[in-house]
């Protein structure tokens, strides 16, 4: 199983290096959907998550003083090159580890997946994720509480149903989608909005609304 699992994150990590090869210069620089960072701050997150150790993790997070997002943006100076061509070089290096955080081991997948589309969206590029990857990922951002970048408390209050899979997550109003774009949506990702229906979207905006 974990065998199954490291092997759709190094296909994933494979993928966008491909999509970043293609990248000029003004397309590094592009806000991606990730609140704050550009293109360019994703891919250093990425490299710096794949190093990530459960051991490097803790004591990074101490250091950032239990502050995720402190420890997100270290991680980013740190990993970020001085070029985009050595970031890319630098996420080539580690796409083959599977060194994790204290975390489940699906949690690599969400970070591939989410952060992916990330820097895709905004680029008008797509990526026919595998359903399996997307349905794992998706199913663990909604029982994962929100202190941790989860929406197990959001989906307590609405359903979520995909479209294009076999899979019904929550109570409450529905709001229906892909599978990509309820993950997207529960990850934060606002963008994705007008690509769900039904009257749990409501509910969606009004939680992002409350936490600006």
């Amino acid at each position: 199983m974990q065998d199954d699992v490291w092997a759709m994150v190094h296909a994933e990590r494979a993928a966008l290096i491909d999509d970043l090869a293609h990248l000029d210069e003004r397309q590094w620089s592009e806000p991606s959907l990730c609140e704050g960072w550009t293109v360019h701050d994703v891919v250093a997150h990425l490299v710096d998550s794949a190093r990530t150790t459960c051991l490097g993790f803790v004591a990074g997070l101490v250091r950032a003083r239990f502050d995720f997002d402190r420890q997100n943006a270290r991680g980013v100076e740190r990993e970020r090159g001085a070029t985009p061509q050595e970031t890319l070089e630098r996420l080539r290096q580690v796409a083959s580890r599977t060194s994790t955080p204290p975390a489940p081991l699906d949690s690599r997948l969400v970070e591939e997946v989410v952060h992916g589309e990330d820097i895709r969206r905004p680029l008008g590029l797509t990526r026919h994720y595998r359903p399996e990857a997307v349905v794992r990922s998706l199913r663990l951002q909604a029982r994962t509480p929100a202190s941790f970048g989860g929406a197990k408390e959001l989906t307590s209050r609405i359903r979520l149903t995909a479209t294009d899979a076999d899979v019904s997550i929550g109570n409450g109003p529905e709001a229906t989608g892909t599978a990509l774009s309820l993950l997207l949506a529960i990850s934060g990702r606002r963008a994705v909005l007008a690509d769900l229906a039904g009257p749990g979207v409501t509910e969606l905006t009004t939680t992002w609304d409350a936490s600006r």
